[in-house]
């Protein structure tokens, strides 16, 4: 099975602030990643990087066998990466299809007919055809995320990476959108998700990595990780957070 995503010596400042000291990840083919941590942990700012939102300060990160740079990591980043952020980020001046139909036109070259094809079946997926021709500001905040999930599919990449998507969410609105990334963890997409949702890390996930203070202290399987860790500090965030 092929190393999708392999990241080596990662390190990260900003000004003075190490901000992910030596991180190394790998993540294989269709696994589903979840990364937890304490906020400020760096774990945003290393799913970040994987896309280069955040450009490594040293170290090297791999896409599909291909050393990201300068030069390539916009084409590598098209060609293989999709991401959902923390605040939808969807474009107010479009309506829903324009949002989802904006990039597959634009970046991947694909028809009007296909481009529109495709964004009706992902906005199926996620519950929201009949919202089509809607405005975001006209959209609940779970409703824009799963707009901003259904987006992200459209542009098939084999790699969705996912920053935190509930954060932003009113309470009663998280279960929704978790559901709907609970049916796309089903698929042979390979997924990265930086979430506090626990539930959502058993229940997913091929594996937990839990980050503290720029680095990577605990990685296991969901079991390993909720019942028995290995890490004094990774035992103390759990305790705190399913007591």
């Amino acid at each position: 099975m092929l190393d999708m995503i392999k990241i080596s010596h990662l390190n990260k400042y900003f000004g003075d602030l190490h901000v992910l000291k030596d991180v190394n990840l790998t993540v294989r083919e269709g696994e589903k990643l979840v990364l937890i941590g304490p906020s400020g942990s760096g774990k945003s700012t290393l799913i970040r990087s994987i896309n280069w939102l955040e450009e490594p300060s040293s170290g090297e990160v791999r896409v599909g066998g291909e050393l990201m740079t300068r030069k390539n990591h916009l084409d590598i980043t098209r060609r293989y990466t999709s991401m959902v952020f923390q605040q939808f980020n969807l474009y107010p001046n479009m309506t829903v299809m324009g949002n989802l139909t904006l990039a597959p036109l634009k970046l991947q070259g694909r028809t009007r007919e296909e481009a529109e094809r495709t964004a009706l079946e992902n906005l199926t997926r996620v519950g929201l055809a009949h919202k089509a021709d809607e405005y975001p500001q006209n959209l609940s905040g779970g409703q824009q995320q799963r707009v901003a999930i259904a987006r992200a599919l459209c542009t098939r990449q084999p790699i969705m990476l996912l920053d935190e998507p509930t954060s932003a969410l009113d309470p009663e609105m998280v279960s929704e959108v978790l559901n709907v990334m609970v049916e796309l963890a089903q698929e042979n997409i390979t997924m990265i998700c930086v979430t506090h949702e626990m539930g959502f890390a058993r229940q997913v996930a091929d594996r937990v990595v839990f980050m503290d203070d720029g680095q990577i202290l605990e990685t296991g399987t969901p079991e390993h990780f909720f019942t028995h860790p290995d890490n004094p500090r990774c035992q103390e965030f759990l305790g705190k957070i399913l007591k």
